[in-house]
């Protein structure tokens, strides 16, 4: 069994992929697996990755998988997670990197806390500046209770830190069903994800470690795209409030689920000049439809304590709602 599997899926990121697995090779070690699964690529992505993994091969276990059709950051993560062999596991995406010697770093922090996962900083790199992201928890080399963390409802806290690739995870979570992604989601698939994990494992810790470099800014990246794929944000919440709200902790649970599904719809809102016309149609009539859906309670409250500037704008939105009930 390898002590690590990293997962990295690629789709169309010729320019970046280079960078991504050179990092891989300044990190590799013979008990260290890389699987990574190319999404169906249309560029010269395929011809990278074949030759790096016989590159890579020498020095590391290298399993190279390709799909026969494009599903998305979600299916692709899954394929990975089904081939990986290791002990350990974590995430890169293919267009960041990873600092020299990160890995090992790593796996030694997990091994020496012996909890279920681990996260860690971040630094972000946009074109050539450089800054610093860190875990939103304060605690640090201590092994906690994952659910603790999730709340208090009004600040952030580690559920908001979604980031698969910000940390690494014992094989045990993933014997428990805790590491697979909905199948199918093109973006915000790391929400129900990080919410299923922090509901559902036993312990976890934050490393003051940051050796992953995560690139925004890049064109061909969602973020960067105002189509209905975009979306998928209201299928990824939906979950985390219907999953949450099976919890036994519920009660308690929900005001912060709401809380964050609000923030994302009024974040999309405010930013309705990237949408395609046709999308920010569609975004403000299923955003709408979401907060129907929402625990009405929980939403009026959160709907009070929000700032002003974002609660105007869900109010608005709620008011379509009444009017349009009041009109049927």
């Amino acid at each position: 069994m390898p002590k690590l599997s990293v997962i990295v899926p690629f789709y169309n990121v010729q320019q970046y992929a280079p960078d991504t697995l050179r990092s891989l090779h300044r990190n590799a070690r013979s008990d260290f697996e890389f699987v990574l699964v190319d999404d169906h690529s249309k560029d010269e992505t395929p011809v990278i990755l074949e030759r790096a993994a016989e590159g890579l091969s020498g020095i590391a276990q290298v399993q190279y998988i390709r799909h026969e059709k494009n599903g998305g950051l979600a299916t692709a993560r899954n394929t990975g997670l089904g081939a990986a062999r290791g002990e350990y596991l974590t995430f890169l995406d293919g267009d960041d990197w990873l600092a020299p010697g990160y890995l090992a770093e790593l796996v030694s922090a997990l091994e020496g806390l012996g909890c279920d996962f681990v996260r860690t900083d971040h630094v972000q790199a946009t074109a050539r500046a450089r800054s610093v992201h860190r875990a939103p928890v304060g605690l640090r080399g201590e092994v906690l209770n994952p659910r603790d963390a999730i709340l208090p409802a009004d600040r952030t806290t580690s559920v908001d830190y979604a980031y698969a690739w910000a940390g690494a995870y014992h094989r045990r979570l993933l014997d428990r069903g805790l590491l697979h992604f909905t199948h199918g989601l093109r973006t915000a698939e790391d929400r129900p994800w990080i919410w299923k994990l922090h509901r559902e494992a036993e312990s976890f810790a934050v490393v003051s470690l940051m050796g992953v470099f995560y690139r925004r800014g890049v064109a061909s990246s969602l973020t960067q795209i105002g189509d209905a794929r975009q979306l998928d944000f209201i299928r990824a919440f939906d979950q985390v409030i219907e999953e949450t709200a099976a919890d036994r902790d519920a009660d308690r649970l929900l005001p912060k689920a709401v809380r964050t599904y609000c923030a994302i719809i009024a974040h999309h809102l405010a930013d309705e000049s990237k949408w395609e016309p046709s999308v920010a149609k569609q975004l403000r009539a299923m955003s709408a439809e979401a907060m129907k859906r929402m625990p009405q309670d929980a939403l009026s409250d959160v709907l009070e304590t929000m700032d002003m500037h974002r609660s105007s704008k869900l109010r608005r939105l709620r008011r379509r709602i009444t009017t349009a009930k009041a009109a049927a």
